[in-house]
């Protein structure tokens, strides 16, 4: 992984020197901003990963980020968390990373950098209180026979990129999350009407998206993305980008 980044570095300076003329010089060359996929899994793995990791390499090269998969937690040093702007933990679930890397996590994070989890995300570390907070809540349980349900979510705030794209309300198909240990702290974007499906148990307050800044860096979890199907959406898409782009601070 750390010499994908480097040999990707190298070609992308490569390729935007060739393109000058001879004669010219740019000396403003923009460096493009990694953002890391983690994928690494020790319980259920969904077979949405790769069409997840699909779709923000897709998402990247249409909004000038580039998205490096990885399933090492060997990749989580001090030294290689720095050539990232953002990392990403989609679908990751159980204990993915041991003491030494939750540790240096920790540091990207307090050093300004920037967490998205995604769908199961929340059912990762559960040992690890400091994540509990960072991503903001624990996976607990989900509706069965079927599992994926179509329901009804209220957008409670369309004052950030990820929302302001939706109506006041949005009803799509998914596996739907209940959760324990929320954190108070974040601020809500949408959240589940269980009224319109069976199987929540959270009641009325039952927040499915949400952002925060945390311990010195920003923080975003949406519990959508268990389906492969959800990746083709073009409204979770652009869920997922407004996500990835208020987490690189460009707005």
């Amino acid at each position: 992984m750390r010499f994908t980044v480097l040999l990707l570095t190298f070609c992308f300076v490569v390729c935007a020197c060739a393109q000058e003329e001879p004669e010219k010089e740019d000396e403003n060359v923009k460096m493009p901003e990694l953002v890391m996929v983690f994928t690494k899994t020790e319980g259920w793995r969904h077979k949405s990963i790769e069409k997840g990791v699909q779709t923000l390499r897709e998402l990247g090269r249409q909004n000038g980020f580039v998205a490096l998969q990885t399933e090492s937690g060997e990749d989580f040093t001090s030294q290689n968390l720095q050539n990232y702007k953002l990392v990403v933990f989609l679908n990751t679930t159980l204990d993915v990373l041991n003491d030494a890397q939750q540790r240096a996590f920790e540091a990207y994070i307090k050093g300004g950098g920037a967490f998205l989890g995604v769908h199961a995300a929340s059912d990762t570390e559960y040992d690890w209180p400091w994540y509990g907070k960072l991503v903001g809540g624990y996976f607990v349980s989900h509706p069965n026979d079927p599992n994926v349900r179509q329901a009804k979510i209220d957008v409670v705030s369309k004052a950030h990129p990820s929302t302001e794209h939706l109506q006041d309300s949005w009803t799509r198909t998914d596996e739907w999350y209940n959760f324990k240990d929320l954190n108070p702290d974040v601020t809500v974007l949408l959240n589940l009407d269980e009224t319109t499906y069976e199987g929540g148990t959270n009641g009325s307050n039952h927040p499915i998206a949400w952002y925060h800044e945390f311990d010195g860096g920003r923080a975003f979890y949406t519990a959508g993305g268990h389906t492969e199907e959800s990746y083709d959406e073009p409204m979770f898409r652009q869920h997922l980008l407004g996500a990835i782009e208020w987490c690189l601070k460009r707005k």
